[in-house]
């Protein structure tokens, strides 16, 4: 079978990892950045997402409503989302207006981010750090990543906070933007129905002419601390508990049997759903397998009623200690890897998928993998794997635990605020 990837790469650095699917009538297109909130300083904490919104306020070439209008003038579904670690930009239309979605995306990624723009914007960025306030499970994790990674940029908020949003100037983001948007700290993914030589000429057209940086500083690894962290909020009617466990790096090749593993503790029909769940000693309860380039956690979470917070924390140790003594049955991986193999192919057929899949082999292995080649690693998954996991990455022991809610729970801990 033809190799359906192309992989060029401009003078500038510029990276372009191109994924021809004949059988399919769109394409989707998309800038990853490797730039997000990890690679901020504290006191500009928020200026990745913050940025991701000034992108779509205006180029040299045309206004944000211009760039609005001419997303919706090709009927392209578009979006762009920041994380720790990287900033996406993409759009995914039909076959046809594949050069111009490239083109318009382009053409944000040298945005002149508009002073008159600046201001309006940042107080959109306030509302949605306010918003956050409101949603109980979105404080946990926030505040759950600040004390598991203090000390290390992955403990700040990927919208950063109030006082570090509401100080920041358009000539800091200016300066950040300079650095951090360049082309060979970007990688240009196309997937579908296209032709690739087309599609790298495109590329040297729009993008060849920007100018490289400077080495970037490497990244540091964080201590995943344990310990006990609660946030008292007497609003909220619920608790969340969350117990988090050092874990595997994205980049492993046994990411997949930590997925599996977070699954069958955690996920659809689990061990958390029936002798938690449905035992009625929470109404949520679940397991996460959050990873990055350079390490992992386990995490594993229970929403309940505050006074039923000694159970809850009581039954989610339980089946952790339970799934890393007795280990799993084959029936349980084979139910997962099964879910796992149907919701990969069904986003194999899919650009849009494809793009966000490409993405994450290109940070994580410097290469893309075929669906192939995705669904081989979860057929490599088996019950020993899984015991072979926890046996590595305990969960049986303390952790971290992190309390969100009206309760003083665990009694004596000390209290943080909000």
């Amino acid at each position: 079978m033809k190799d359906p990837y192309t992989l060029h790469t401009l003078a500038n650095g510029l990276q372009i990892v191109i994924e021809r699917m004949p059988d399919v009538r769109s394409a989707a297109a998309g800038f990853l950045v490797c730039t997000g909130a990890r690679d901020e300083v504290a006191e500009q904490a928020g200026v990745s997402h913050f940025l991701e919104h000034m992108m779509f306020k205006g180029t040299n070439r045309r206004s944000w409503q211009e760039i609005t209008i001419d997303f919706d003038r090709m009927g392209s579904s578009y979006n762009a989302f920041t994380s720790e670690d990287r900033t996406v930009y993409y759009g995914w239309v039909r076959r046809a207006d594949i050069g111009k979605q490239i083109e318009l995306l382009a053409d944000m990624m040298q945005s002149t981010l508009p002073p008159e723009e600046f201001e309006t914007e940042k107080k959109v960025v306030l509302e949605e750090i306010a918003m956050g306030k409101d949603d109980l499970e979105h404080l946990t994790f926030d505040f759950l990543q600040e004390k598991v990674f203090a000390g290390h940029p992955l403990a700040w908020p990927i919208l950063g906070y109030e006082q570090t949003v509401q100080g920041l100037s358009r000539d800091v983001m200016w300066d950040y933007f300079r650095r951090r948007y360049v082309p060979d700290r970007m990688i240009l993914i196309i997937a579908g129905n296209v032709e690739p030589t087309k599609m790298i000429d495109l590329a040297e057209e729009l993008c060849g002419s920007w100018p490289s940086s400077e080495s970037a500083p490497p990244r540091t690894p964080p201590t995943i601390r344990s310990g006990t962290d609660l946030l008292q909020i007497p609003r909220f009617k619920q608790q969340i508990i969350a117990l988090t466990f050092p874990s595997m790096s994205g980049p492993d090749e046994r990411i997949e049997t930590a997925e599996a593993a977070a699954m069958i503790l955690g996920g659809g029909n689990s061990r958390f759903y029936w002798n938690i769940v449905q035992k009625g000693v929470a109404p949520r309860a679940g397991a996460h397998h959050l990873d990055y380039h350079d390490c992992g956690v386990m995490v594993l979470y229970g929403a309940c009623e505050p006074d039923r917070a000694d159970q809850l924390l009581d039954a989610m140790r339980a089946e952790a200690n339970r799934i890393c003594t007795e280990g799993v049955q084959e029936h349980e991986v084979d139910r997962v890897k099964n879910m796992r193999r149907t919701s990969l192919a069904v986003e194999g057929e899919v650009p849009y998928h494809r793009l966000t899949q490409i993405m994450d082999d290109m940070e994580y292995h410097g290469a893309p993998r075929s669906v192939d080649q995705r669904l081989a690693a979860v057929d490599a998954v088996s019950a020993q794997n899984v015991q072979d996991y926890f046996r590595e990455f305990s969960i049986g022991r303390d952790g971290h635990l992190t309390s969100v809610g009206p309760r003083r729970f665990p009694e004596g801990a000390a209290i943080s605020t909000a």
